[in-house]
């Protein structure tokens, strides 16, 4: 295990960007989304994904430095084509437009599809937050086919997240972002790559045995070379089985069908995300300013409960982020030597000196 600090390891991802040909500015950008997941603890969408982003451009499933085309464009509602421009630059841009409809009308949905991967999906709801807005995304991952539904032992769905935003006055928002199986694929890269382990029963094989090997999802691999799935035979599990499948199967419909993305299938040629988002002011749905008081009162009675046996409190969604956040932007961001092994491979791969990767490396 390496610790790197924080702003070194910015400017290194966001130079690795730039050597496949983004602009500094969204080399930057990427990097900073991509260092703010492993910042909140969730390393499976952090710069753990550098190496195959690297491999997407050049295999021209990421395009670099795109805009988003506006399709359809109306005061409540906008159908958006990313492209396949970074997820990074193009969700933004998205939220953005939502952002401005929805302080003009109240409510906005906002259609976005052939995104490239959007990454920690939670950051676009935080985007809204700041600006006091409500949101809720549902996300497919269009040609990554990774998931069995409940009953069954072959990949039918993609890892489909589904997130939430509320804003709080004059304080953090509430942040409810999962993917829809038991785990996300990126954890099950960081367990290939020496980090943490899979829970219990994450993966499934054909014959329908549980496992937590990865290679049931990706085949054999080695520490630095690149996790294919579509070398594995096994599968990831959909949560809370039947609840958490059939919530899968809804952004697939949303995020997928509805934005012109596509729900997963295996024969399309490009990975994409679509995402489907909808958007609330609650400043006007509620006139009479209940809202924030009865968000801080409810909030209040639920970490009020009492904790169960070995559990300290009960936290709230937001709160192991925050708090993750804080300690890493201290004592900066721990990578598993796989992971920093591959990084610095793609480094070097776009022709980065030794002298660039040396000022990020950990001492």
């Amino acid at each position: 295990m390496v610790t790197i600090k924080v702003e070194p390891l910015v400017a290194l991802v966001a130079a690795i960007f730039a050597g496949v040909g983004s602009s500094k500015e969204e080399g930057e950008r990427v990097a900073r989304s991509l260092v703010g997941a492993n910042l909140a603890g969730h390393d499976s969408h952090g710069v753990i994904r550098v190496p195959r982003y690297v491999a997407w451009v050049e295999s021209g499933e990421i395009v670099p430095n795109q805009t988003v085309q506006r399709l359809i464009d109306t005061p409540s509602f906008a159908v958006l084509d990313g492209r396949y421009g970074f997820g990074q630059s193009v969700a933004p841009q998205a939220v953005a437009i939502g952002i401005e409809k929805t302080k003009a009308s109240g409510l906005a949905a906002i259609a976005l599809r052939d995104a490239g991967h959007i990454g920690r999906v939670g950051e676009w709801a935080e985007m809204a937050a700041a600006e006091k807005l409500v949101s809720v995304h549902f996300v497919n991952a269009s040609g990554s086919v990774l998931v069995a539904p409940f009953g069954g032992v072959e990949r039918r769905i993609s890892t489909a997240p589904f997130c939430v935003g509320i804003p709080r006055e004059g304080d953090e928002p509430i942040v409810l972002d999962f993917a829809t199986s038991l785990v996300a694929e990126g954890k099950v890269m960081v367990a290939s790559q020496g980090g943490k382990k899979l829970p219990d029963g994450a993966l499934i094989g054909p014959d329908g045995k549980l496992s937590i090997d990865p290679a049931l999802l990706y085949g054999p691999h080695t520490p630095e070379g690149p996790r294919d799935h579509s070398k594995g035979e096994g599968a990831i599990r959909a949560f809370g089985e039947h609840k958490g499948s059939g919530l899968a199967l809804i952004c697939e419909l949303l995020g997928g069908a509805l934005t012109g993305t596509g729900a997963t299938r295996p024969d399309r040629d490009k990975f994409a995300n679509g995402m489907f988002a909808i958007y609330i002011d609650p400043a006007r749905f509620d006139p009479t300013h209940l809202f924030d008081g009865e968000v801080d009162r409810y909030l209040g009675y639920i970490k009020g409960t009492k904790p169960a046996a070995g559990v300290p409190e009960v936290l709230v969604p937001g709160e192991p982020e925050r708090r993750m956040k804080a300690e890493r932007m201290k004592n900066g961001v721990p990578l598993t030597d796989d992971t920093w092994a591959s990084i610095s491979a793609a480094a070097r791969h776009v022709g980065l000196s030794e002298a660039q990767l040396s000022q990020a490396a950990p001492r």
